[in-house]
């Protein structure tokens, strides 16, 4: 048994014996998903069999498979004959579909969530004004924001939004999009671009990552179902958390 399955069992053992009125499957589902957030458990990482939890933890194979059935189901593990049961903590995110991170994550059962950094009117440059088909100098609002998905924070996203779009920026919650949605505006995606860079200070600041793993840069422009410029965004994503559909 590793060092890490050896450390989980611990985290198990405290968290089914603390007296708590928590279902035990329920109790066990939250520990395995701490452990995937604090590193403890890695993506492909395969995890004790039901008959190796069973026996170490003191409970039942049906408590065993209830979790692991509401962790397939969350998305947080997959399971296979052959190679068991694995963690799944990257995040599969289309880059054709209008939806947002927001929505793809609630439709793959997990927990979206924002930390807003900037929400503020500026005047765009002449950069920015080319992706958005306006004049240099022109308002539009420029949203810079955290990006969480069941508690781990896996983006920086920076946004420029005309402003004749945006009636009040305090109504934008956790997704942009959502917000898009509610004043009938659909966006469509006509353009993604994607490189890779190692992450700088200024990164590491909103996102822990180790100096080894590079970020994935997601360039977007989104229109209107018009055709009109709707947003042009860059995002500063975790490589070890998403894989990216293009199809």
């Amino acid at each position: 048994m590793s060092n890490n399955h050896a450390s989980l069992l611990k985290r198990l053992e405290q968290s089914l014996s603390d007296g708590s009125r928590t279902p035990l499957y329920k109790r066990f589902v939250s520990v395995i998903k701490e452990a995937v957030r604090e590193g403890l458990l890695t993506h492909e990482e395969i995890l004790p069999g039901e008959r190796e939890f069973s026996h170490a933890l003191g409970i039942s194979r049906i408590t065993v498979r209830k979790a692991m059935t509401a962790l397939e189901m969350q998305g947080a593990v997959t399971r296979s004959r052959g190679y068991g049961t694995q963690i799944c903590s990257q995040f599969e995110y289309s880059l054709k579909e209008p939806k947002g991170l927001s929505q793809q994550a609630v439709l793959t059962g997990k927990k979206p969530d924002t930390v807003w950094i900037d929400k503020q009117l500026v005047h765009c440059d002449q950069g920015i004004a080319l992706k958005l088909d306006l004049e240099p100098g022109s308002d539009v609002y420029h949203l810079q924001r955290i990006r969480y998905v069941d508690q781990l924070a896996v983006s920086v996203e920076e946004s420029w939004v005309p402003a004749s779009f945006i009636v009040d920026v305090n109504d934008i919650g956790i997704s942009l999009y959502d917000y898009f949605r509610l004043h009938q505006i659909t966006p469509v995606i006509s353009q993604s671009r994607v490189s890779a860079r190692m992450p700088d200070s200024a990164l590491q600041k909103h996102i822990s990552l180790p100096d080894d793993i590079p970020v994935l840069v997601i360039k977007q422009l989104a229109l209107t179902a018009q055709g009109n410029p709707l947003e042009y965004s860059i995002s500063y994503c975790r490589s070890d958390m998403y894989v990216f559909i293009a199809e």
